[in-house]
């Protein structure tokens, strides 16, 4: 249960972090300022938004809690549940970016989900034969 809500919790950050930071440098491209080469105006503008603070501290408690998951769970299981945060970025940046999402990716981020719940179920049925040649034998057979 704590690994199922510390991956809730990352997938949620990566998903404000990624939002964040995207509307935040949309609005420096707004203004004209991205350019082909990098600036120290640019730097200064980019390093004064808050929105970009704010989204890669998100980020940065993304990574965190991934890390925590990593070292309950198996890499096998841990990532394939944060890959649903891709499903979460296309809702963030549908509803808060008001960036239109097709069709044809709204039934990619379904079969990623579809992939997610796969993966999840198969660790499930892995933990359960794990725990069941863990156990004691009842001494039948034995001499």
């Amino acid at each position: 249960m704590k690994t199922a809500i510390t991956i809730a919790l990352a997938v949620l950050a990566q998903a404000a972090g990624n939002t964040l930071l995207s509307k935040g440098m949309k609005g420096i491209a707004s203004l004209g300022k991205l350019q082909e080469s990098i600036s120290p105006m640019l730097i200064l503008d980019v390093l004064g938004n808050p929105l970009i603070w704010i989204g890669t501290l998100c980020l940065g408690l993304f990574f965190a809690l991934f890390s925590l998951s990593l070292s309950w769970e198996d890499l096998s299981l841990v990532l394939p549940a944060t890959s649903i945060g891709y499903v979460v970025n296309v809702a963030f940046a549908h509803y808060f970016l008001q960036e239109p999402v097709s069709l044809s990716r709204w039934a990619g981020t379904g079969l990623i989900v579809a992939g997610v719940i796969l993966v999840s179920r198969s660790a499930a049925q892995a933990k359960q034969r794990e725990s069941e040649e863990t156990l004691p034998r009842s001494g039948l057979g034995m001499s």
